[in-house]
């Protein structure tokens, strides 16, 4: 192993927060593998970039010799964790979570090297609990101490219902470190106060207290909210290369700094162009999860389409336009069939008067247009999409 402080230094990079430094430096000096604890609870099935954060930061400790401790939380899941939430999560099934967590361990392995990897699952202990036991754990907090998390106070406050089971979540989590025995718990910056609940229940159980290190939580593609599914903000790690390649081309200048910051490590550089420096930003998430190759591709595929302005080469989607229909119909369907989205009559009426939908680089400037469609045309419907005709 590297030196006590030459791996601090490694580690604290990019943290949010740890609790603390001193703690971890001396953990490290005892010169033995940690048992770092990362845990997911899988409420669906992908994996998106905004839980990377967290997983690149335990690949870390891997590759320092330290234990990765992957928690999948299959019984703390169907629960669902409260954080951040403003209205209770709706439970999900048994068969529900089984389902995600195995898309979620072969996702995770994207990241994490699976021959050092130790994966366990929360079920192995809380479902042979018995009530007394539930009972007896409960007895280690107080009402007071769980009511002091900002979501649950601001819930309260707001007059919106807290159930019982959701204030047990800390609880579980907490225990969670006890049964694992974990030396370092990992989690984003809402995790927190879970997080400091598993070290009170060490104490109290007579283990060494965990250290707390928190990442920062990855804004979606929106800018505004975290990454969520949730949202429809997220990109998933096992989308093809393309999808990560053109979500990330959609991202503000602003944001895409941000993830150069949280996801890379780094900046930009200065004399970068912003364009440029969201292309190479963009590759590199596509080759971190896709592969080199098809990341590459993507970046081609995009400058062909967008940069050359050259769509006749480009690989499109393709698409059969309804006989004799009017434009607008037209090009609703393209939408529906090859994009899977659905636009609203005025939208697509906007986009034809603006001047964005384009055949062949002639513009259809006539909503009420019925067209006569040639077989290999080039249907550009905005600004980012486009069909080939057949």
């Amino acid at each position: 192993m590297l030196p006590a402080a030459d791996q601090l230094a490694v580690l604290a990079r990019g943290c949010a927060t740890i609790i603390s430094e001193d703690d971890l430096l001396s953990k490290l000096k005892e010169g033995r593998p940690l048992r770092v604890k990362l845990g997911v609870d899988p409420t669906a099935p992908d994996i998106h970039l905004g839980h990377t954060v967290a997983m690149e930061k335990l690949r870390q400790f891997q590759e320092l010799g330290h234990t990765a401790v992957l928690l999948i939380g299959d019984f703390t899941a169907m629960i669902g964790d409260p954080t951040g939430r403003s209205a209770t999560r709706p439970p999900l099934t048994q068969e529900e979570v089984v389902a995600n967590a195995a898309t979620y361990t072969a996702q995770a392995f994207k990241i994490l090297d699976r021959s050092k990897t130790e994966i366990v699952r929360n079920g192995d202990w809380f479902r042979k609990m018995d009530f007394s036991e539930v009972v007896r754990l409960c007895s280690r907090v107080t009402l007071h101490q769980m009511l002091q998390r900002e979501d649950f106070r601001a819930r309260m406050e707001a007059g919106t219902e807290v159930r019982l089971h959701e204030i047990l979540y800390p609880i579980m989590q907490g225990w969670d470190s006890v049964e694992i025995r974990a030396d370092v718990e990992i989690g984003g910056t809402d995790q927190l106060f879970n997080i400091l609940v598993g070290r009170d229940l060490q104490k109290g159980s007579g283990q060494p207290q965990q250290v707390v290190m928190t990442m920062p939580l990855l804004e979606g593609t929106d800018g505004v909210r975290k990454m969520s599914k949730s949202y429809g903000n997220y990109i998933g790690v096992d989308e093809p290369a393309s999808e990560i390649f053109g979500k990330t081309m959609s991202i503000s200048d602003e944001l895409m700094r941000r993830w150069y910051l949280v996801l890379l490590g780094e900046q930009p550089a200065p004399d970068a162009h912003p364009m440029d420096a969201k292309k190479s930003l963009a590759e590199r998430l596509a080759a971190r999860f896709a592969g080199v190759e098809a990341a590459a591709a993507a970046r081609a595929d995009w400058d062909l389409r967008f940069s050359k302005k050259d769509l006749a080469g480009a690989g499109l989607p393709e698409f059969s336009p309804p006989a004799e229909a009017g434009l607008l119909t037209v090009l609703a369907a393209a939408y529906d069939q090859c994009f899977a989205v659905k636009k609203s009559t005025s939208d697509l009426r906007r986009l034809v008067e603006q001047g964005s939908v384009q055949v062949d680089g002639v513009k259809l400037t006539d909503p009420k247009s019925v067209v006569v469609w040639a077989a290999g045309a080039v249907l550009k419907l905005d600004k980012k999409s486009a069909v080939r005709i057949v």
